[in-house]
């Protein structure tokens, strides 16, 4: 008999924030660099060529950034490891009569929760007390490189579109045809981020369309009051 195997939610939290924050802020960031310069220009050119370095820079930006937060993440997992094997092997006792004492705190007895503990610290004792003590598990752990790539993948995948309707809509549309674009990707991103984890739908895509409609506003603002068509 195969055994049954269940998917959660709680298992893609890693690249699922990863990659839904990499296209929020590819698609916000792009369509409002966009918007804003096609404010303060008379020409699509400058628009794209702002439009572009934008999309390049911030996706790097956000591979960089991303290996780094959750490199400090798997530095610190590293270290508690470390510390629990060296507590595992200079005070085994101790660290086991801890382990029971987790188990009979999730309401197993006395009886069984040494049981349990001992067979749990037979199959696999770093594991386990990593998992019941400290909270760590395969399934959570930071994976910078994964992180990383994900976010830079997802921030070109949301910019590129925004890109894409700036160079083929006649300039003065432009910045209406963007933003109306931006707005139903940030409503499909936000509705479609919110199905993965496992969350309501509709106030996930209305808080993602929401901040993206103010960042689009304010930086149309800005170019329109420092740039070339006041």
């Amino acid at each position: 008999m195969l055994a049954h195997k269940d998917e959660h939610f709680s298992g893609r939290s890693g690249w699922l924030r990863a990659a839904v924050l990499g296209a929020n802020d590819g698609l916000l960031s792009t369509a409002s660099i966009i918007v804003g310069v096609a404010a303060a220009s008379s020409a699509t050119g400058p628009v794209l060529v702002a439009g572009l370095a934008g999309l390049v820079a911030g996706a790097l930006s956000m591979a960089a950034g991303e290996y780094v937060s959750v490199s400090s993440q798997a530095d610190s997992e590293s270290a508690d490891l470390a510390r629990e094997a060296r507590e595992l092997t200079r005070n085994a006792d101790s660290e086991f009569e801890e382990l029971v004492g987790i188990l009979r705190t999730r309401g197993m007895s006395e009886a069984t929760a040494r049981q349990a503990a001992l067979e749990m610290s037979e199959h696999d004792a770093l594991g386990t007390h990593a998992r019941e003590e400290i909270g760590l598990s395969d399934a959570l752990a930071a994976r910078p490189l994964e992180a990383a790539a994900a976010s830079a993948i997802a921030f070109l995948v949301g910019g590129i579109p925004p890109l894409i309707v700036a160079a083929v809509t006649p300039f003065s549309g432009l910045a209406i045809a963007v933003s109306v674009v931006a707005l139903v990707m940030l409503l499909a991103l936000g509705a479609a981020g919110a199905k993965l984890g496992g969350a309501p739908i509709g106030r996930a895509a209305f808080r993602v369309a929401f901040w993206g409609v103010i960042a689009m506003a304010v930086t149309y603002g800005i170019g329109a009051l420092f740039g070339t068509r006041l």
